[in-house]
């Protein structure tokens, strides 16, 4: 009996094993029969699920975010909001330096408090090494901060060399990435070797390699290359001199790690309290008020509470457009495959006639058309995995993300995309699987098995929604083009071509200024060169609450500072309202004169620019008030990007033995290489140690646009891939319609139609589908980027001709896929198709 068990279950074993095989051999002979349409299937499908593969690894990298912190869960950042006479006017995500050390003892809830500050008045640090013996190593370093002691017992950081807990602990002491101590010590180790580095912010100083940490791949917000501690340095003796003031130098990150049963919400209750015991008195001379509040760590990259912070967060909009982009074009391609496979399941009645008259059974015929559907869906999905790993690298150049693809880390979400795909191949074999086998054989092969009028108006239907996707990414496409094109093209109200911006990162630099600026207004090819603390498009801390004669602090209002040489706006080329602009020539304009910009007049109250000069505007220190005379106004311009709207602006003129941080070098038209050469020279005479480095201005204000700019290359991408998946679908459904009338064009053609008859009768069933999309799509496209636009102060508005102009790339595309069918039949040899009848 054993025996006999064993012998009929091996039976059944091979039986399985035999049908299985005939499954596959059917699978294989039906797509070689068809290549055309199963290249379609297998591509578009593939194509689908690399883009939609792509998108999932961006989201899972921007929601990852901070993930690798062990403390993730009770570290919180400390947000402030300010407010004049009850208004929200500004969220940051700053504090003053005394805020956390104040905190910490105060608030029994926190375990740890640390302080960070971005190296906020340079955009690279000078670093140089002299080894024993050898030459000095000069390199210019970026994203470096400054943070207290206790910053590293709060945050994770992998330290190959020295200990995290203690290695901010002494004076004069940074902590280096991996990259940098190779660039300055080779694989020699870098633990106490003395670097010097010149920091705008911080000073200039010998520095102790107290730690080298190695970056992991998962982003973290703060996205550091060094860390210099603040003991020793110039922002300590500036945070001594402001240690007991609550209200003002909103500038420094301020972390708070809790206990861990500690509860933020009770913490952040207490806040209201700590602000009136600290800030209070201070903050009713300043004539505003303010709140602090706190946000998770893990949370701070996708908040929406704050619009920056140490690096920018996401903008959930993109990321939503993103995942709306991904989920239509995996539809598409979905739909696009089931289209097909369904519409082409019926050439194969014949042979499921044939095959139940030889006693096939139904279930048997199920299995085969599923097993062949699925075949094709795992076909494509390995090909998609091939592609992705393919185009991974250009995908990271596009995006700007470092994403690491690894098919041992993310498994789930190729477990997810492998379901996926095989749902998408059972729901397309389902039609000729439980349709197909049905019916009874003997009609069948009377040739009475025709497509009922509802499988065709779900056909059309799926077309309509296949198009309405692909054209709202038309749509998006041209409108965030042309959005793209403003920003790159506005008028900013001032010269920002040909303006070469040179640092000053130096003790050296900086004294060497005025014989670098006297040589270089020597050269045929400069037009004008002047100084700056910063320049427009970077970042800028310096404010001052303003307010004009006879009116009070309560009055005043938030103006951003900027302080110059005589020669800076001219340079520039800002346009005079009023008066006139400092004159380097005119020793008391370093003294308490100002010069503001048209926005700044109007709020402070005065009526025109005109009768705003000769007056004064007024600040308060320490409760003392400090006047400035107006000596001229300048016309708006935007010293930042197009996101943010038009806000009050001021100047002040420094002579030029002045700390500034940037030269500005206006060269003449097409004279930009010969002026950086010649630049280039005069540097190296005066400062040969450090190495020379110049910006254009105009690049510099676009890095601002980069997170537009990156949509807009994934934007645009996807919806090649979509109109590609859409078209596809579309050439292979006018291919089978065409099949289909072969008959009925041979008996068109006898009877004297035309060519061009012909072509337009096969394709204006399509092209009526197209109009309807493109009808249905135009209004969902409208309110989608209406949303996206609010992003920006100055939005371009989307008006009809953008509409028209995509209704036509898409019927133009439509024709231009389905011409080639529908010529290729109204050409063909009716004898041919009529031999049969």
């Amino acid at each position: 009996m054993i025996l006999e068990s064993r012998d009929k279950n091996q039976e059944n074993i091979h039986k399985l094993k035999a049908m299985i095989r005939n499954y596959i051999k059917i699978a294989w002979r039906n797509m070689m029969k068809s290549k055309a349409f199963s290249f379609i299937n297998i591509f578009g499908l593939s194509a689908g699920l690399v883009c939609c593969m792509l998108i999932a690894l961006y989201l899972k990298y921007e929601t990852s975010y901070d993930s690798y912190q062990q403390n993730i869960g009770n570290l919180y950042q400390v947000e402030t909001k300010f407010m004049v006479k009850g208004d929200q006017k500004d969220v940051i995500p700053n504090t003053p330096a005394p805020m956390a050390a104040t905190m910490k003892k105060d608030f029994p809830e926190v375990s740890e408090s640390a302080r960070l500050l971005n190296l906020f008045t340079e955009d690279k640090t000078l670093f140089q090494y002299t080894p024993a013996g050898g030459e000095r190593k000069s390199f210019l370093e970026d994203k470096g901060f400054l943070a207290d002691p206790s910053f590293f017992k709060m945050f994770t950081y992998n330290f190959i060399e020295g200990a995290g807990a203690n290695a901010l602990d002494d004076p004069y002491t940074v902590v280096l990435s991996d990259d940098i101590a190779k660039k300055l010590f080779g694989d020699a180790p870098a633990l106490n070797k003395i670097i010097h580095i010149n920091s705008n912010t911080n000073g200039e100083h010998d520095y102790t390699v107290t730690g080298v940490f190695k970056p992991v791949f998962t982003p973290s917000h703060i996205d550091a290359r060094f860390f210099l501690t603040f003991k020793g340095g110039e922002m300590e003796k500036y945070m001594a001199r402001h240690s007991t003031d609550f209200a003002s130098n909103n500038m420094f990150y301020t972390y708070l790690l809790l206990k861990p049963n500690a509860s933020a919400a009770n913490l952040e209750a207490k806040l209201p309290a700590f602000i009136e015991k600290y800030a209070a008195n201070d903050l009713k001379k300043m004539g505003f008020s303010k709140a602090q509040f706190l946000l998770p760590v893990k949370d701070l990259h996708l908040s929406d509470k704050v619009t920056k912070n140490v690096t920018p967060p996401a903008s959930k909009t993109y990321l939503y457009i993103l995942t709306s982009i991904a989920i239509f074009i995996l539809l598409i391609a979905c739909i696009n495959f089931m289209n097909l496979s369904t519409a082409r399941s019926s050439k194969r009645s014949s042979e499921v006639g044939i095959r139940k008259v030889l006693g096939a059974e139904k279930g048997s015929l199920v299995m085969q058309f599923l097993g062949e559907s699925l075949i094709i869906t795992l076909l494509a999905f390995l090909l998609a995995i091939i592609i992705v790993i393919l185009l991974l690298p250009m995908f990271n150049s596009v995006s700007g993300k470092h994403i690491v693809f690894s098919l041992s880390a993310d498994w789930p979400l190729l477990l997810g995309f492998c379901l996926l795909a095989l749902v998408a191949g059972l729901i397309a074999g389902s039609y000729p699987a439980f349709y197909l086998s049905s019916f009874n054989p003997v009609k069948v092969l009377k040739g009475k098995l025709t497509n009922s009028l509802a499988v065709v108006s779900i056909r059309k239907g799926l077309v309509v929604f296949q198009f309405i996707i692909s054209i709202v990414l038309i749509i998006a496409t041209v409108v965030i083009s042309k959005q793209m094109h403003y920003l790159r093209t506005a008028d900013l109200g001032f010269d920002k071509d040909q303006q070469i911006v040179i640092p000053l990162r130096s003790k050296v630099s900086k004294t060497m200024y005025a014989s670098f600026k006297n040589e270089l207004k020597s050269n045929s090819h400069v037009l004008s060169v002047g100084a700056s603390q910063y320049y427009p498009g970077i970042f800028n801390p310096s404010d001052d609450n303003l307010y004009k004669e006879g009116n009070t602090i309560n009055d005043a209002k938030r103006t951003r500072m900027n302080w110059v040489d005589g020669d800076f706006l001219q340079t520039l080329n800002l346009k005079l309202a009023a008066g006139r602009l400092f004159d380097s020539h005119i020793k008391a304009d370093t003294g308490n004169r100002i010069v503001l910009n048209e926005n700044a007049v109007r709020e402070v109250g005065y009526a025109s620019p005109q009768k705003a000069l000769g007056h004064k505007v007024y600040l308060d220190y320490r409760g003392k008030p400090y006047g400035f005379e107006i000596i001229g106004v300048v016309k708006d311009f935007h010293f930042e990007d197009l996101h943010m709207p038009l806000t009050p602006f001021g100047f002040q003129m420094l002579n030029e033995n002045g700390d500034f941080n940037y030269v500005m070098v206006h060269a003449r038209v097409g004279d930009a290489v010969q002026v950086i050469k010649f630049a280039q020279n005069i540097w190296r005479k005066y400062n040969a140690n450090e190495p020379f480095e110049y910006t254009f201005l105009d690049d510099q204000f676009q890095k601002n646009y980069d997170a537009d700019n990156r949509l807009s290359g994934i934007v645009i991408y996807s919806t090649v891939v979509a109109i590609l998946i859409a078209c596809l679908g579309l050439f292979g459904l006018a291919a089978f319609s065409a099949e289909q009338r072969t008959k009925e064009i041979g008996v068109r053609k006898v009877l004297g139609a035309s060519v061009p008859t012909i072509v337009s009768l096969l394709s204006v069933d399509f092209l009526k589908l197209i109009l309807l999309s493109a009808i249905v799509a135009s209004p969902i496209a409208w309110w989608f980027m209406n949303k996206w636009l609010q992003n920006f102060a100055y939005p371009q508005s989307i008006d009809w001709t953008v509409f028209v102009y995509t209704t036509l790339i898409a019927i133009t595309i439509g024709l231009l896929t389905i011409g080639g069918q529908a010529v290729k039949a109204a050409i063909a040899n009716p004898v041919k198709s009529l031999r049969s009848e």
